[in-house]
């Protein structure tokens, strides 16, 4: 590559994340929840997504790309981590610095968020944070409609049943803490 058409690809993609760094940023902090890991995140796929920025044919299609890479990248991230997790008979308590409801019920669902498995996770970050439709969500994620629908149903599920255990004051709490180990608080 000759340094003109070197110039007019570095100028392309910083002009690319210039526009789009804020979305990109946000998506990022979905599918990993922490700020710096989103930060990390980002910048990892930002990296990956660079050494690739030629063969994007169409750049309209680049925001798909980058997050397909930071869905592979976070799930690298992932199965990375889990192997190195060791299990622990006291888990440390966790409080909310920030007092105002929305910022505890964003901290709570981000929380609720981490006992999905990762293609659980990434449905639900595609399908209600980037309001894709179940069709968009199929195709960034290689999989069939009926598959999002299916993954979307059980996470839900899932995190109904999450945020049932840890809200022993709910209506419904009543009914799941006979399934939840530790008097209606999950263990993790």
């Amino acid at each position: 590559m000759n340094s003109r058409n070197h110039r007019a690809k570095v100028m392309d993609f910083e002009e690319y994340v210039r526009i789009r760094h804020d979305d990109l940023l946000r998506s990022a902090r979905r599918l990993v929840g922490d700020p710096r890991d989103a930060q990390d995140l980002l910048q990892t796929a930002l990296l990956r997504t660079y050494r690739r920025w030629e063969c994007i044919a169409d750049k309209q299609l680049a925001d798909a790309y980058m997050r397909r890479v930071m869905i592979n990248t976070r799930t690298e991230w992932w199965r990375a981590r889990k192997l190195q997790e060791l299990p622990s008979a006291q888990l440390p308590d966790r409080s909310v610095e920030d007092s105002a409801e929305q910022h505890a019920d964003r901290a709570l669902l981000m929380d609720i968020m981490r006992v999905l498995a990762p293609q659980q996770r990434s449905v639900v970050v595609l399908r209600y944070w980037e309001r894709m439709s179940t069709e968009e969500t199929a195709a960034a994620l290689g999989m069939a409609p009926g598959t999002v629908k299916s993954t979307l149903h059980r996470a839900l599920a899932r995190l109904r049943e999450e945020l049932q255990c840890r809200d022993p004051g709910s209506a419904a709490a009543s009914a799941t803490e006979r399934r939840c180990p530790t008097g209606g608080r999950r263990a993790r």
